[in-house]
């Protein structure tokens, strides 16, 4: 399926670069339906990169590249169903949610995540997949889980490690503080930043350069520099479950769903 148009997403390939689209209002928070058109995308992705040399994720969003994960639904959907059940829901929407940015991390091709606007949480941990970010003037990259008693729970945390020092790591994470596009640069976390809503124009003008070199070599260099934190990740499904099941932690996903400000998940 190399063209794909879904209800939180859609992808095509043109010249060798696929092209994935977040569209969900209000800013691509990752849901029940955006994790089972991402799994679609997943699926279909080792047909598509066979004839591909590059992947863009982007945001057709004005609002922003991905605020992260849907707290809405996780907290509605939380309030349905007992405690063990609960637990068990959460704990296949995690390993679901791992397993695509796995697939999309261990990828043969070069990923390029071209970032506008917010990039918070659940879709900071999914830029971290990709090879490249390129960050508009206007990116605003965080972590604010630790507001609602919660870590990073998409394998944020040992991807962050992977590519940054720890003090880094640890601002980002005990903080919830949001790091603007230079400080990003500055730090090592995006490789280029570019003017406002130009990020994915520099993107497809990054994979052109791409593709003038052989696909074997680059997809051994990004194997070879690019190891995927397999124990890490599975120890932070185990963290993030033990912290839901905090009375705290539902106290904190309440205030939020009944916030009635515009963009509650601010810092």
């Amino acid at each position: 399926m190399s063209e794909f148009r879904g209800a939180a997403l859609s992808w095509k390939v043109a010249d060798g670069v696929i092209e994935l689209t977040l569209d969900r209002a209000p800013c691509n928070e990752i849901g029940s339906e955006s994790l089972a058109e991402l799994e679609k995308f997943t699926a279909a992705l080792p047909a598509l990169q066979k004839s591909a040399h590059a992947l863009i994720l982007s945001s057709a969003r004005s609002e922003g590249f991905c605020a992260g994960a849907d707290l809405r639904e996780l907290y509605t959907e939380s309030q349905k169903v007992d405690a063990s059940v609960r637990g068990a829901r959460l704990r296949d929407f995690l390993e679901r949610i791992h397993a695509v940015m796995n697939t999309l991390d261990a990828s043969p091709i070069t990923t390029i995540a071209a970032v506008q606007g917010l990039c918070f949480g659940g879709g900071f941990e999914l830029a971290l997949v990709c090879d490249l970010i390129v960050a508009d003037k206007t990116a605003r990259f965080s972590f604010p889980e630790l507001r609602l008693g919660l870590i990073p729970g998409f394998g944020g945390i040992p991807r962050l490690k992977r590519d940054l020092g720890n003090g880094v790591v640890r601002d980002l994470l005990l903080t919830g503080r949001t790091v603007g596009a230079e400080k990003a640069l500055a730090v090592g976390l995006v490789s280029q930043v570019v003017g406002e809503r130009h990020a994915l124009t520099v993107a497809r003008r990054t994979a052109v350069q791409l593709g003038k070199f052989d696909r074997g070599t680059a997809a051994a260099a990004k194997e070879f520099i690019k190891p995927i934190p397999h124990d890490e990740l599975r120890r932070e499904i185990e963290i993030f479950c033990e912290l839901f099941a905090r009375p705290a932690v539902t106290e904190g996903l309440r205030r939020f769903v009944e916030n009635t400000g515009p963009l509650p998940y601010l810092p």
